[in-house]
C-alpha cells in the first residue's frame, strides 16, 4: 500500500505539471460545456438544455480523460523507454499500472464534480437527484474506457501519432453519440453506427440519472453494453499490452 500511494502521488504530480495533459483531458470538456451551452438554450427534446448537455459532456469527459488520456500517456512512456526501464526497478508492474489508473480516475472524478458545480452555479442546473446512480454510471464508463484505452496502445506504434489516432476515434464517437447535442436529425446510417458505440450507452446512463432522475438499474441494456465493451478492452489489454518500444528506427 505504501508503494501504491507513493506512486499515486508521483502520477498526480506528473499529470498536473503537464499543462497540455491538464488542458486537453481536464479543462477541455469543461470549456466545451460552456461553448455548447451558448448554442443551446431553453429545451432540448422537451428537457432543460443545460441538463441534457451536462449529461453528454460528462460522457465525453469520461472518454477524453480515461480512454484518450491513458492511451496517450502509456504510448509516450512506452516509446520513450520509460515502461521498459520501470520493469527493471523494484516497483511491481501491477502497482505502477494500478497507481496510473487510480490517478486517471481521480482526475476524472474532479472533472465531473467541477462540471456539475459549473452547471449548478453558472447555468442554474440543479444537482442531480440520483447522485449515486450518476457516480456508478460514470465509474462504469470510466473503467470501460480505461480498459479500451490500454488496449488501443497496441495499435499505436509511435508517440508522435498517439494524439492523432486517439482524436480520430474520440471526436467522431462523441459527435455520433450525442455528446454535443441531439442526434435525431443525423442520417439513419450514422444513427445506426452510434448504436454500436460504448459512449452512446454511457451517455444514456448518465442522461437517465441527470435528466430523468432514473436509477441506473432502470437501463440494464445500457449497463450491459458498457460492461461488455469494458470486458473486451480488458481482454485485449491482457493479450496485447507491451512494455517495450515498438519503433526500432
Amino acid at each position: 500500500m505504501r508503494l501504491f500511494l507513493h506512486e499515486l502521488k508521483a502520477e498526480q504530480r506528473l499529470y498536473w505539471r503537464s499543462r497540455e495533459a491538464a488542458f486537453f483531458t481536464f479543462l477541455f470538456p469543461i470549456l466545451l460545456y460552456v461553448l455548447v451551452s451558448a448554442f443551446y438554450t431553453g429545451e432540448i427534446e422537451g428537457r432543460p438544455a443545460g441538463r441534457v448537455l451536462l449529461a453528454g459532456l460528462l460522457g465525453y469527459g469520461a472518454a477524453t480523460t480515461t480512454f484518450a488520456g491513458i492511451a496517450i500517456f502509456l504510448v509516450v512512456r512506452r516509446e520513450n523507454g520509460i515502461l521498459k526501464r520501470l520493469r527493471a526497478t523494484p516497483l511491481p508492474p501491477v502497482v505502477y499500472i494500478s497507481a496510473l489508473l487510480a490517478s486517471t480516475l481521480l482526475v476524472f472524478a474532479a472533472e465531473a464534480v467541477a462540471m456539475v458545480l459549473l452547471a449548478r452555479f453558472a447555468y442554474h442546473v440543479g444537482i442531480p437527484d440520483r447522485l449515486g446512480s450518476l457516480a456508478l454510471a460514470l465509474l462504469l464508463g470510466a473503467a470501460a474506457f480505461t480498459a479500451l484505452g490500454i488496449a488501443l496502445t497496441a495499435a499505436i506504434r509511435s508517440a508522435e501519432g498517439a494524439s492523432a489516432v486517439v482524436n480520430l476515434i474520440v471526436l467522431p464517437m462523441a459527435f455520433l453519440s450525442g455528446s454535443f447535442g441531439p442526434t435525431r436529425h443525423y442520417p439513419h446510417v450514422l444513427r445506426a453506427l452510434a448504436e454500436a458505440l460504448p459512449l452512446t450507452y454511457l451517455i444514456r446512463l448518465v442522461r437517465g440519472a441527470v435528466v430523468f432522475g432514473e436509477p441506473i438499474w432502470e437501463r440494464p441494456t445500457a449497463v450491459a453494453v458498457v460492461a461488455v465493451w469494458g470486458l473486451i478492452g480488458l481482454a485485449l489489454s491482457l493479450w496485447a499490452f507491451r512494455w517495450e518500444p515498438t519503433e526500432t528506427g
